[in-house]
């Protein structure tokens, strides 16, 4: 009987995350049940809905509370919005529909943050209380909620961003809202992509509510090679180098050498990639199996010849997000180039702190806007035209992907005292007389590292041509396969299943 509670209560330390077998019974299940359901769309659409509440308590425990409110807020609003002709009405409503979702993201995410920042400009201490908490506890005449912590729910910058794109999109007029709230509350917890992205459009996934589920032999075959790469990146790459290696050295950057501390900066930016480009992978190839499609997040960003080229590649559903929410709404380009270039640092510094209520986070937005303002002004005034040789593009390749490195300092550093560490490490003691021994007693992550950004550097043409010769294969070649990377995937798993970096954005 308590192994059979345990299934449906949450266990926090222990979220359902999609490296864990518990997630895959759970997925197996909840994809029993899609195939009974899909023949009527709305069952279906119900049924998904459902079992993504079902899955975001398991990850996120009682924030279901506060995920079930973000839906119903945005979906009554929304609807409003759409209702009202007066001007003014529809900007009330659209403004407390904002105001709503960006209060709990805000509440939730950043209350210590901006009491530290208060304390340290006036000196006074601020007591940061989880009133919610406290309300909860005297309404329901309860002592389980604590009133002296609040925890981070996991995904909410994520679930906020598509309320708030479907809230502005049906104000611009450019989408009319759903009937029905529980096909809403799908398109906001679909399962797959709650928790870490891509962030999705209501534009792009509500046509899609409304369509009977088709799996076509490819799009299968599609959909489980997605799987496997996303598990092979975020599981054999991903986290063997992260526990092997790079924690291990941010953790104590002193206690490495400057060579140490510099290689495990560069294998953090391959860490980071395939870690959420990872995450991604599955998350599309699940919903292809539910028969939706979800838009590319990753287009080889580290083949980007410069910033600007980086962030069009990178977590792509975020960049047009704070393109076409943030950065156009304050003006985009329209204006003079002052203007323009501080609206840009405004959308890179505010996208610095969507990933992190830190400090760190803020200044690697910034100097993300500094790299993309520079740029901008380089190409207006180089004295040489573009060199398109092979030489030419991967020193531009080189010298992008060593910024983005760089800037990763104060994204991977805990705090300013590791930022402190990493640059006395490398200014204090090289270590360069050690090449040789760094190289033997880290070979393995080394060799780890080369094919992860050997096979990220390959040409597009030539994954594509291996993933259509897997898509093509007969079902018994793909089980083996999918049997044998399975058993090569969780080999290496050294130290259990690591948490996707980006749940804690």
């Amino acid at each position: 009987m308590e192994r059979l509670l345990g299934i449906f209560s949450f266990e926090e330390g222990h979220p359902m995350i999609f490296t864990r077998v518990d997630f895959w019974l759970f997925f197996l299940v909840a994809f029993a049940g899609f195939i009974v359901s899909q023949r009527k769309v709305a069952i279906r659409n119900a049924y998904l809905m459902a079992v993504s509440f079902f899955f975001y308590y398991k990850t996120s425990g009682d924030f279901l509370l506060l995920l079930m409110f973000s839906i119903a807020t945005g979906y009554f609003l929304a609807g409003r919005i759409f209702k009202t002709r007066v001007p003014w009405k529809r900007k009330s409503w659209l403004a407390l529909a904002v105001f709503l979702q960006l209060f709990f993201l805000i509440y939730f995410k950043y209350a210590y943050f901006f009491a530290d920042v208060w304390q340290q400009w006036t000196g006074k201490e601020v007591q940061v209380l989880n009133h919610f908490a406290s309300l909860a506890n005297t309404v329901f005449r309860i002592d389980y909620f604590d009133p002296d912590t609040i925890l981070l729910p996991v995904g909410i910058s994520f679930f906020t961003f598509q309320v708030l794109t479907y809230v502005v999109d049906i104000y611009r007029k450019q989408l009319e809202p759903v009937s029905r709230i529980t096909d809403f509350a799908f398109y906001v917890s679909f399962f797959p992509q709650l928790v870490a992205g891509p962030i999705v459009r209501a534009a792009d996934f509500i046509p899609q509510l409304y369509k009977s589920s088709t799996i076509t032999r490819a799009a299968f075959g599609t959909a489980l090679f997605l799987v496997l790469k996303g598990l092979f990146k975020k599981i054999f790459i991903g986290d063997y180098i992260a526990v092997n290696f790079i924690d291990r050295v941010f953790a104590h950057p002193e206690s490495y050498t400057g060579l140490e501390n510099i290689f495990a900066l560069f294998a953090y930016s391959l860490q980071v990639y395939v870690d959420f480009s990872g995450y991604t992978d599955i998350a599309i190839g699940l919903s292809l199996l539910m028969g939706f499609s979800l838009n590319r997040n990753f287009n080889s960003p580290y083949k980007a010849q410069n910033v600007g080229d980086f962030w069009r590649r990178w977590h792509i559903s975020l960049s047009t997000f704070l393109r076409d929410y943030l950065y156009i709404p304050l003006g985009g380009n329209k204006g003079t180039k002052l203007r323009t270039n501080v609206n840009l640092m405004i959308t890179m510094l505010l996208g610095g702190l969507w990933h992190g209520a830190s400090w760190n986070f803020i200044i690697w937005g910034g100097l993300n806007g500094v790299g993309l303002l520079v740029y901008k002004f380089w190409k207006d005034i180089r004295p040489w035209k573009r060199w398109d040789s092979a030489i030419g593009t991967a020193g531009r390749i080189a010298f992008t992907f060593t910024f983005i490195t760089f800037t990763r300092i104060w994204f991977r550093a805990p705090d300013t005292a590791g930022v402190e560490g990493f640059f006395a490490a490398v200014t204090g003691n090289l270590g360069l007389s050690i090449w040789a021994e760094f190289i033997w007693g880290f070979r393995l992550v080394l060799l780890v590292m080369l094919l992860g950004f050997v096979t990220h550097w390959l040409p597009g043409s030539f994954k594509d041509k291996w993933q259509q010769r897997f898509v093509d294969s007969p079902l018994w070649v793909q089980a083996i396969l999918t049997i044998v990377m399975v058993f090569i995937i969780y080999q290496s798993v050294t130290a259990g299943m690591q948490p996707f970096i980006y749940f804690q954005f």
